[in-house]
Protein backbone atom coordinates (compact mmCIF):
# COMPACT_ATOMS: atom_id res chain seq x y z
CA UNK A 1 0.00 0.00 0.00
CA UNK A 2 1.13 3.37 -0.85
CA UNK A 3 1.66 5.98 1.50
CA UNK A 4 -0.22 9.11 1.34
CA UNK A 5 1.89 12.37 1.30
CA UNK A 6 1.30 15.19 1.70
CA UNK A 7 3.15 18.38 2.31
CA UNK A 8 3.21 19.03 6.25
CA UNK A 9 5.30 15.34 6.35
CA UNK A 10 7.42 16.87 4.03
CA UNK A 11 8.17 20.13 6.16
CA UNK A 12 8.61 17.91 9.17
CA UNK A 13 11.39 16.23 7.46
CA UNK A 14 12.72 19.57 6.37
CA UNK A 15 12.45 20.59 9.76
CA UNK A 16 15.28 17.63 10.46
CA UNK A 17 17.73 19.44 7.92
CA UNK A 18 19.96 22.57 9.22
CA UNK A 19 21.42 24.86 7.27
CA UNK A 20 25.08 25.26 7.80
CA UNK A 21 25.52 29.06 7.45
CA UNK A 22 23.62 30.03 10.99
CA UNK A 23 22.71 26.49 12.65
CA UNK A 24 18.94 27.07 11.87
CA UNK A 25 17.06 24.38 10.66
CA UNK A 26 15.29 25.30 6.69
CA UNK A 27 11.81 25.43 8.11
CA UNK A 28 13.11 28.46 10.90
CA UNK A 29 15.48 29.74 8.28
CA UNK A 30 12.74 30.68 5.92
CA UNK A 31 14.54 28.56 3.04
CA UNK A 32 11.77 26.25 1.71
CA UNK A 33 9.37 27.53 -0.55
CA UNK A 34 5.20 26.76 0.22
CA UNK A 35 4.59 25.35 -3.09
CA UNK A 36 5.01 21.98 -2.09
CA UNK A 37 4.06 19.82 -5.53
CA UNK A 38 3.41 16.30 -5.02
CA UNK A 39 2.13 14.03 -7.88
CA UNK A 40 1.74 10.48 -6.18
CA UNK A 41 5.37 9.34 -5.47
CA UNK A 42 6.87 12.27 -6.84
CA UNK A 43 7.91 15.25 -4.55
CA UNK A 44 9.35 18.47 -6.12
CA UNK A 45 9.47 22.12 -4.26
CA UNK A 46 12.16 25.00 -4.13
CA UNK A 47 14.63 26.13 -1.62
CA UNK A 48 15.36 29.83 -1.49
CA UNK A 49 19.25 30.84 -0.57
CA UNK A 50 20.51 34.32 -0.35
CA UNK A 51 22.55 33.93 -2.87
CA UNK A 52 23.09 32.41 -5.86
CA UNK A 53 26.53 31.44 -4.79
CA UNK A 54 26.08 29.99 -1.47
CA UNK A 55 28.79 27.53 -0.81
CA UNK A 56 26.25 25.07 1.00
CA UNK A 57 23.64 25.12 -1.73
CA UNK A 58 24.83 21.59 -2.90
CA UNK A 59 25.39 19.97 0.43
CA UNK A 60 21.59 21.27 1.83
CA UNK A 61 20.10 19.78 -1.24
CA UNK A 62 21.54 16.65 -0.34
CA UNK A 63 20.81 16.44 3.41
CA UNK A 64 17.16 17.50 2.00
CA UNK A 65 16.83 14.49 -0.16
CA UNK A 66 18.37 12.01 3.01
CA UNK A 67 15.76 14.01 5.18
CA UNK A 68 12.69 13.45 2.95
CA UNK A 69 14.06 9.77 2.58
CA UNK A 70 14.56 8.71 6.29
CA UNK A 71 11.49 10.37 7.58
CA UNK A 72 9.03 10.12 4.92
CA UNK A 73 9.41 7.01 3.14
CA UNK A 74 12.29 5.50 0.95
CA UNK A 75 9.68 5.24 -2.21
CA UNK A 76 9.39 9.26 -2.28
CA UNK A 77 11.19 10.72 -5.87
CA UNK A 78 12.52 13.30 -4.73
CA UNK A 79 16.07 13.41 -6.50
CA UNK A 80 16.66 15.94 -9.08
CA UNK A 81 13.59 17.85 -8.10
CA UNK A 82 14.48 20.50 -5.38
CA UNK A 83 15.08 23.28 -7.25
CA UNK A 84 17.46 26.38 -5.87
CA UNK A 85 16.27 30.17 -6.19
CA UNK A 86 18.22 32.61 -4.63
CA UNK A 87 16.91 36.18 -2.88
CA UNK A 88 19.90 38.26 -4.79
CA UNK A 89 19.88 37.62 -8.69
CA UNK A 90 23.38 35.97 -10.30
CA UNK A 91 25.77 39.00 -11.20
CA UNK A 92 25.72 38.98 -15.01
CA UNK A 93 28.60 36.55 -16.63
CA UNK A 94 32.09 38.26 -17.92
CA UNK A 95 31.78 40.21 -20.92
CA UNK A 96 28.10 41.20 -20.06
CA UNK A 97 28.96 43.84 -17.76
CA UNK A 98 27.43 47.48 -17.92
CA UNK A 99 25.25 46.27 -20.45
CA UNK A 100 23.10 50.13 -20.24
CA UNK A 101 26.84 51.68 -21.25
CA UNK A 102 27.61 52.56 -24.45
CA UNK A 103 30.88 53.40 -24.32
CA UNK A 104 33.54 52.50 -22.09
CA UNK A 105 37.24 54.18 -21.76
CA UNK A 106 40.33 53.39 -20.00
CA UNK A 107 42.10 56.63 -18.68
CA UNK A 108 45.78 55.76 -18.67
CA UNK A 109 49.18 56.63 -17.87
CA UNK A 110 52.68 54.68 -17.95
CA UNK A 111 53.70 56.19 -14.83
CA UNK A 112 52.85 58.04 -12.16
CA UNK A 113 52.54 62.65 -11.55
CA UNK A 114 51.79 63.43 -15.18
CA UNK A 115 47.95 64.49 -13.71
CA UNK A 116 46.18 60.81 -15.06
CA UNK A 117 43.12 61.58 -12.27
CA UNK A 118 43.14 64.94 -13.22
CA UNK A 119 42.32 64.53 -16.73
CA UNK A 120 40.39 61.90 -15.80
CA UNK A 121 38.07 63.75 -13.43
CA UNK A 122 37.77 66.95 -15.55
CA UNK A 123 37.17 64.95 -18.81
CA UNK A 124 34.16 63.35 -16.77
CA UNK A 125 32.88 67.00 -16.07
CA UNK A 126 33.24 67.55 -19.41
CA UNK A 127 31.88 65.38 -21.28
CA UNK A 128 28.68 65.27 -18.66
CA UNK A 129 28.55 69.51 -19.76
CA UNK A 130 27.82 68.98 -23.39
CA UNK A 131 25.62 66.65 -22.17
CA UNK A 132 26.03 63.40 -22.04
CA UNK A 133 25.61 60.88 -19.31
CA UNK A 134 28.90 60.30 -17.07
CA UNK A 135 30.12 57.41 -15.34
CA UNK A 136 33.85 57.89 -13.55
CA UNK A 137 35.04 54.53 -11.45
CA UNK A 138 37.92 55.21 -9.60
CA UNK A 139 40.62 51.79 -10.67
CA UNK A 140 43.08 53.23 -8.98
CA UNK A 141 42.70 50.45 -5.80
CA UNK A 142 45.70 51.48 -3.83
CA UNK A 143 46.09 55.06 -4.29
CA UNK A 144 42.30 56.60 -4.80
CA UNK A 145 42.13 59.98 -5.65
CA UNK A 146 38.75 60.61 -7.15
CA UNK A 147 36.58 61.23 -3.86
CA UNK A 148 39.13 64.22 -3.07
CA UNK A 149 38.65 65.59 -6.13
CA UNK A 150 34.87 65.57 -6.64
CA UNK A 151 34.79 66.90 -2.32
CA UNK A 152 33.28 63.64 -1.72
CA UNK A 153 35.37 62.31 1.01
CA UNK A 154 32.98 61.78 3.55
CA UNK A 155 30.23 59.56 1.11
CA UNK A 156 29.52 56.61 2.01
CA UNK A 157 27.69 54.74 -1.05
CA UNK A 158 24.85 52.16 0.10
CA UNK A 159 23.23 49.63 -2.00
CA UNK A 160 19.44 49.67 -3.46
CA UNK A 161 17.55 46.08 -4.43
CA UNK A 162 16.86 46.40 -7.94
CA UNK A 163 15.77 43.60 -10.14
CA UNK A 164 16.44 40.93 -7.51
CA UNK A 165 19.87 42.38 -6.99
CA UNK A 166 21.46 44.40 -4.09
CA UNK A 167 23.25 47.17 -6.30
CA UNK A 168 25.71 49.60 -5.11
CA UNK A 169 24.27 53.37 -5.42
CA UNK A 170 27.17 55.23 -7.37
CA UNK A 171 27.41 58.87 -5.66
CA UNK A 172 26.43 61.88 -8.30
CA UNK A 173 28.64 64.58 -7.97
CA UNK A 174 28.89 67.96 -10.75
CA UNK A 175 26.22 65.52 -13.35
CA UNK A 176 28.76 62.64 -12.95
CA UNK A 177 28.37 58.96 -11.67
CA UNK A 178 31.54 57.76 -9.20
CA UNK A 179 32.82 55.42 -7.28
CA UNK A 180 35.52 54.45 -5.92
CA UNK A 181 37.17 52.19 -3.44
CA UNK A 182 38.22 55.42 -1.37
CA UNK A 183 34.19 55.31 -0.53
CA UNK A 184 34.45 52.01 1.13
CA UNK A 185 38.44 52.81 3.25
CA UNK A 186 39.90 54.54 6.01
CA UNK A 187 41.76 57.46 3.89
CA UNK A 188 44.41 57.87 5.95
CA UNK A 189 45.91 53.49 6.26
CA UNK A 190 47.20 51.64 3.38
CA UNK A 191 45.20 49.46 1.94
CA UNK A 192 47.48 46.13 1.90
CA UNK A 193 45.81 43.38 -0.60
CA UNK A 194 47.22 41.29 -2.65
CA UNK A 195 46.33 41.19 -6.64
CA UNK A 196 43.65 39.04 -6.32
CA UNK A 197 41.06 40.64 -3.61
CA UNK A 198 42.15 44.31 -5.15
CA UNK A 199 40.58 42.74 -8.53
CA UNK A 200 37.81 41.36 -6.91
CA UNK A 201 37.28 44.81 -5.42
CA UNK A 202 37.24 46.31 -8.85
CA UNK A 203 34.96 43.66 -10.11
CA UNK A 204 32.42 44.56 -7.50
CA UNK A 205 32.39 48.37 -8.07
CA UNK A 206 31.88 47.49 -12.12
CA UNK A 207 29.14 44.71 -11.82
CA UNK A 208 27.32 45.21 -8.41
CA UNK A 209 26.69 49.32 -8.75
CA UNK A 210 23.61 50.46 -10.87
CA UNK A 211 25.29 52.64 -13.16
CA UNK A 212 22.42 52.41 -15.06
CA UNK A 213 22.73 54.39 -18.79
CA UNK A 214 25.67 55.98 -19.86
CA UNK A 215 27.26 57.32 -22.29
CA UNK A 216 30.43 57.44 -21.48
CA UNK A 217 32.03 55.33 -18.73
CA UNK A 218 35.46 56.06 -17.91
CA UNK A 219 38.12 54.38 -15.92
CA UNK A 220 40.51 56.24 -14.37
CA UNK A 221 43.35 53.05 -13.87
CA UNK A 222 46.33 52.70 -11.92
CA UNK A 223 49.71 54.38 -13.31
CA UNK A 224 51.79 51.99 -15.10
CA UNK A 225 50.93 48.21 -16.04
CA UNK A 226 49.22 45.66 -13.15
CA UNK A 227 46.56 43.03 -12.45
CA UNK A 228 44.16 46.27 -12.43
CA UNK A 229 44.76 46.51 -16.03
CA UNK A 230 44.45 42.86 -16.71
CA UNK A 231 41.11 42.55 -14.93
CA UNK A 232 39.68 45.46 -16.85
CA UNK A 233 40.53 44.46 -20.27
CA UNK A 234 39.28 40.59 -19.01
CA UNK A 235 35.78 41.73 -17.82
CA UNK A 236 34.87 44.84 -20.08
CA UNK A 237 34.59 45.31 -23.96
CA UNK A 238 36.82 48.49 -24.02
CA UNK A 239 35.50 51.37 -26.52
CA UNK A 240 38.94 52.38 -26.32
CA UNK A 241 41.56 54.03 -24.12
CA UNK A 242 43.19 57.67 -23.83
CA UNK A 243 47.04 57.73 -22.77
CA UNK A 244 48.35 60.67 -20.38
CA UNK A 245 51.61 62.08 -20.60
CA UNK A 246 53.47 65.03 -20.13
CA UNK A 247 55.91 65.97 -22.48
CA UNK A 248 59.17 64.93 -20.68
CA UNK A 249 61.21 62.32 -22.16
CA UNK A 250 60.69 59.69 -19.25
CA UNK A 251 57.01 60.36 -18.99
CA UNK A 252 56.67 59.76 -22.74
CA UNK A 253 58.97 56.56 -22.55
CA UNK A 254 56.60 55.17 -20.00
CA UNK A 255 53.91 56.43 -22.02
CA UNK A 256 54.67 54.29 -25.13
CA UNK A 257 54.81 51.29 -22.92
CA UNK A 258 51.32 52.04 -21.78
CA UNK A 259 50.27 52.33 -25.68
CA UNK A 260 52.12 49.38 -26.57
CA UNK A 261 50.07 47.83 -23.81
CA UNK A 262 46.83 48.33 -25.61
CA UNK A 263 47.92 48.62 -29.09
CA UNK A 264 49.58 44.64 -28.41
CA UNK A 265 47.73 41.25 -30.41
CA UNK A 266 46.46 40.03 -27.42
CA UNK A 267 44.59 43.23 -26.13
CA UNK A 268 43.55 45.16 -29.39
CA UNK A 269 42.15 47.59 -27.82
CA UNK A 270 42.31 51.03 -29.65
CA UNK A 271 44.14 54.02 -28.48
CA UNK A 272 41.17 56.87 -28.71
CA UNK A 273 43.80 60.16 -28.32
CA UNK A 274 47.03 60.95 -26.45
CA UNK A 275 46.73 63.98 -24.00
CA UNK A 276 49.57 66.11 -23.13
CA UNK A 277 49.50 67.01 -19.28
CA UNK A 278 51.50 70.55 -18.27
CA UNK A 279 52.32 71.04 -21.57
CA UNK A 280 53.98 74.41 -21.25
CA UNK A 281 53.42 76.87 -17.61
CA UNK A 282 51.33 80.02 -17.84
CA UNK A 283 51.63 82.18 -14.94
CA UNK A 284 48.43 83.87 -13.58
CA UNK A 285 49.53 86.98 -14.29
CA UNK A 286 51.57 86.93 -17.63
CA UNK A 287 48.10 84.50 -19.13
CA UNK A 288 49.96 84.53 -22.63
CA UNK A 289 53.19 84.02 -22.02
CA UNK A 290 54.23 79.82 -22.38
CA UNK A 291 57.68 78.66 -20.86
CA UNK A 292 58.48 74.82 -21.71
CA UNK A 293 59.25 73.70 -18.78
CA UNK A 294 59.21 70.11 -19.11
CA UNK A 295 60.61 69.93 -22.91
CA UNK A 296 58.14 71.53 -26.27
CA UNK A 297 55.89 69.00 -27.92
CA UNK A 298 57.05 65.58 -26.30
CA UNK A 299 53.51 64.39 -26.83
CA UNK A 300 52.79 65.99 -30.18
CA UNK A 301 55.67 64.35 -31.31
CA UNK A 302 54.64 60.77 -29.88
CA UNK A 303 51.32 61.08 -30.98
CA UNK A 304 52.20 61.58 -34.59
CA UNK A 305 55.09 58.91 -34.57
CA UNK A 306 52.45 56.52 -33.77
CA UNK A 307 49.87 57.72 -35.82
CA UNK A 308 47.71 58.52 -32.60
CA UNK A 309 45.13 61.70 -32.28
CA UNK A 310 46.60 64.33 -29.99
CA UNK A 311 43.09 65.05 -28.65
CA UNK A 312 44.58 67.96 -26.01
CA UNK A 313 47.42 70.21 -24.77
CA UNK A 314 46.91 71.28 -21.12
CA UNK A 315 48.71 73.76 -19.30
CA UNK A 316 50.41 73.70 -16.18
CA UNK A 317 48.00 76.28 -14.65
CA UNK A 318 48.08 76.58 -10.73
CA UNK A 319 44.36 77.09 -10.88
CA UNK A 320 43.75 72.95 -12.17
CA UNK A 321 46.32 71.99 -9.46
CA UNK A 322 44.30 74.15 -6.56
CA UNK A 323 40.67 73.73 -8.13
CA UNK A 324 41.17 69.89 -8.02
CA UNK A 325 42.78 69.79 -4.43
CA UNK A 326 39.72 71.92 -3.37
CA UNK A 327 36.89 69.31 -4.72
CA UNK A 328 35.90 71.60 -7.87
CA UNK A 329 37.95 70.59 -10.57
CA UNK A 330 38.60 73.42 -13.33
CA UNK A 331 36.20 71.96 -15.89
CA UNK A 332 32.97 73.26 -13.63
CA UNK A 333 33.67 76.69 -15.10
CA UNK A 334 33.35 76.12 -18.28
CA UNK A 335 33.91 79.82 -19.51
CA UNK A 336 37.16 79.73 -17.84
CA UNK A 337 40.54 79.04 -20.16
CA UNK A 338 41.05 75.90 -17.68
CA UNK A 339 37.74 74.81 -18.69
CA UNK A 340 37.83 75.42 -21.71
CA UNK A 341 40.74 73.42 -22.24
CA UNK A 342 39.43 70.16 -20.81
CA UNK A 343 35.93 70.97 -22.75
CA UNK A 344 37.61 70.90 -26.14
CA UNK A 345 39.80 67.45 -25.22
CA UNK A 346 35.94 66.21 -24.01
CA UNK A 347 35.05 67.42 -27.64
CA UNK A 348 37.73 66.03 -29.62
CA UNK A 349 37.20 62.58 -27.53
CA UNK A 350 33.30 62.39 -28.75
CA UNK A 351 34.48 62.77 -32.13
CA UNK A 352 37.44 60.28 -32.36
CA UNK A 353 34.55 57.71 -30.13
CA UNK A 354 31.91 58.22 -33.07
CA UNK A 355 34.98 57.56 -35.40
CA UNK A 356 36.52 54.73 -33.98
CA UNK A 357 32.62 53.08 -34.06
CA UNK A 358 31.92 53.91 -37.56
CA UNK A 359 35.18 52.09 -38.61
CA UNK A 360 36.16 49.33 -36.41
CA UNK A 361 34.34 46.42 -34.82
CA UNK A 362 32.38 45.95 -31.83
CA UNK A 363 34.67 45.92 -29.16
CA UNK A 364 35.35 42.60 -26.86
CA UNK A 365 36.24 41.30 -23.70
CA UNK A 366 40.24 40.22 -24.09
CA UNK A 367 41.13 36.16 -23.37
CA UNK A 368 44.41 37.20 -21.67
CA UNK A 369 45.49 34.64 -19.44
Amino acid sequence: MTMALYPKLIMDALEKVRYPGNGKNLVEAGMVDDNIRIDGNKVSFSLIFDKPTDPFIRSVVKSAEAAIHMYVGKNVEIEGNISVVSRQAMRPEVGKFLPQVKNVIAISSGKGGVGKSTVSANLAIALARLGYKVGLLDADIFGPSIPKMFSVEDARPYSEHIDGRDLIKPIERYGVKLLSIGFFVDPDQAILWRGGMASNALKQLIADANWGELDYFLIDLPPGTSDIHLTIVQCLALTGAVVVTTPQEVALAAAIKGVNMFINDKVSVPILGLVENMAWFTPAELPNNKYYIFGKDGGKRMAESYGIPLIGQIPLVQNICESGDAGAPAAINVASPDGQAFMQVAAALVEQTDRRNSELPKSKIVGVQ
